[in-house]
């Protein structure tokens, strides 16, 4: 497809006629690259990186081209390069070694100080600056999930440290749950039905399981809290979900596991730390129920559900 600018009088100028010929409005390339469209216009605005077409009435147009050069910086974002270095690497087509950017060290450090100090405001203005500038998968796995991992370090036997957990997993849970709901608006289709089975509530893996499924176009329910067995499967009964994912970050008795994931009429993941915990066990399980997918954390989640093709109406 020509990467001709779209001229005035010519029939592209029209929207619809544009659409025919090939061209992809802003949302149809955010549901196929996973980038949501605020982030695709600051990437356009601020670092240059996607040129689209303008109609005259300012309609942003794709042709495949762009969405192949989406792709190409979304691997430079997953290696830990910074969305300002990227155009430079884009331009070289080289595939040079890069450091991990120091840039990802620095937000760290920031979230981290305004978690210690219990500074909601500032906490939310670093996210969220973040946040228009990298898709959830790649926030996850750069940001996020080495963030909790510094955290869960900082919180062994330190005094404070009950406080800033339950101020973090609040704030993540009402920051994520709120995209959750808007995404919900937009989605059509059996929803995914994300369970707490631990008894730790507001666990923040169950969240980011919850958000990387929501971004990427699906709707998401989630109990933040273990049911009952019997409860259980009327929840199931009632929603009817594409599939169940049971989440714990604790391990659970053998009888539990083994109640827990049996029953289902659609696939059924585990996802957490419960899987490395009972690594040994689960191995028969599996074996014997081909329905049921093991994900030791939220990214390995979305990926088996992109593989089952659960993610998308």
């Amino acid at each position: 497809m020509s990467l001709e600018p779209i001229s005035a009088g010519a029939a592209t100028d029209d929207y619809q006629a544009a659409i025919a010929q090939g061209f992809m409005p802003i949302r149809d390339v955010a549901r196929i690259t996973g980038v949501n469209a605020v982030t695709l216009r600051a990437w356009e605005r601020r670092y240059g990186l996607i040129l689209p077409h303008r109609t005259p009435k300012g309609h942003r147009l794709y042709a495949d081209e762009h969405v192949a050069r989406i792709q190409a910086i979304l691997t430079w974002l997953n290696r830990g390069v910074a969305v300002s270095q990227v155009k430079g690497l884009l331009r070289a087509d080289q595939p040079a070694l890069t450091e991990t950017s120091s840039q990802w060290e620095e937000t760290r450090q920031h979230l981290l100080e305004a978690i210690c100090n219990l500074n909601e405001r500032r906490l939310d203005d670093c996210f969220n600056t973040a946040l228009a500038l990298y898709p959830p998968p790649t926030l996850c796995q750069q940001l996020l999930l080495p963030l909790l991992e510094e955290l869960e370090l900082r919180w062994r036997n330190q005094f404070g440290a009950q406080a800033e957990r339950v101020f973090f997993y609040s704030w993540l849970r009402s920051k994520l749950g709120a995209r959750l709901y808007h995404n919900n608006r937009q989605c059509s289709g059996a929803p995914l039905l994300l369970i707490n089975v631990s008894e730790l509530p507001m666990a923040a893996g169950l969240w980011l399981t919850a958000w990387l499924a929501s971004s990427a176009g699906c709707a998401v329910e989630v109990f933040d809290w273990p049911l009952p067995p019997t409860e259980l499967a009327l929840a199931v009964e009632h929603i009817q979900p594409r599939a169940v994912l049971l989440y714990s970050s604790q391990a659970l008795n053998s009888t539990q596991l083994q109640r827990l994931l049996a029953g289902y009429d659609c696939p059924c993941l585990l996802v957490g730390q419960v899987v490395q915990i009972h690594a040994e066990e689960l191995v028969a399980i599996t074996a014997q129920n081909a329905e049921l997918s093991l994900a030791a954390d939220p990214l390995a989640a979305l990926h088996n559900l992109t593989d089952l093709n659960l993610l998308h109406s």
